[in-house]
């Protein structure tokens, strides 16, 4: 079966949302153009990466050219989004792996979400090694969301996205883990329950 490509060059919009309550959200990247929408899910952890990743290759970005690339420092205002995503929310697959990179002739950052890939049990060279093969197969690899994005669009998708990821339940004061609304054991205290 031939690779599925979703691709979005300067897509109306691309943000980070969740579904679901604090605490059972689920996390989806979302691209649309257009009568078209593509949904991924991913984990809390990869949607903060990506974040935090796009900020850090912008900067570099500003530094190498000297201040010259369309690149803000901060998110524009005109591009905040705070609408939700798009409904249905129909997830095309689970993240894997993801890329960034600069293209800096067409100046516009490249965000890849390849699928989670799944390889049967072998020793651990032979699974990187497969896993490596399988990624690099531009004809029948896994599905990928590609995405093609301003400096303005990309810095306003970090700061949505690390919105996102910081709308969660609050962190316990003492040890820092998520408290639920009914509270946590918190290690800090030796086992004893803490609420809010």
């Amino acid at each position: 079966m031939p690779r599925q490509v979703f691709l979005y060059d300067q897509p109306d919009r691309f943000v980070a949302g969740t579904v679901g309550l604090p605490g059972r959200r689920t996390f989806f990247l979302q691209a649309s153009a257009g009568s078209r929408t593509t949904s991924v899910a991913l984990e809390k952890t990869q949607v903060e990466a990506l974040a935090e990743r796009i900020d850090e290759l912008l900067d570099e970005v500003v530094r190498r050219t000297g201040g010259n690339a369309p690149v803000p420092a901060v998110a524009p205002a005109e591009e905040s989004d705070t609408e939700p995503l798009e409904t249905p929310v129909e997830e095309e697959f689970r993240v894997g792996t993801m890329a960034l990179a600069w293209d800096g002739e067409d100046e516009c950052m490249i965000v890849e979400a390849q699928a989670l890939v799944e390889l049967e049990a072998g020793s651990d060279e032979d699974l990187a090694e497969a896993e490596e093969k399988l990624l690099q197969d531009e004809e029948n690899g896994p599905p990928v969301l590609r995405v093609r994005l301003t400096g303005s669009m990309a810095r306003a998708f970090a700061k949505r996205a690390m919105d996102v990821v910081n709308a969660g339940r609050p962190p316990c004061p003492l040890c820092s883990l998520p408290l639920d609304p009914e509270g946590h054991v918190c290690p800090r205290q030796n086992g004893y329950r803490r609420g809010l």
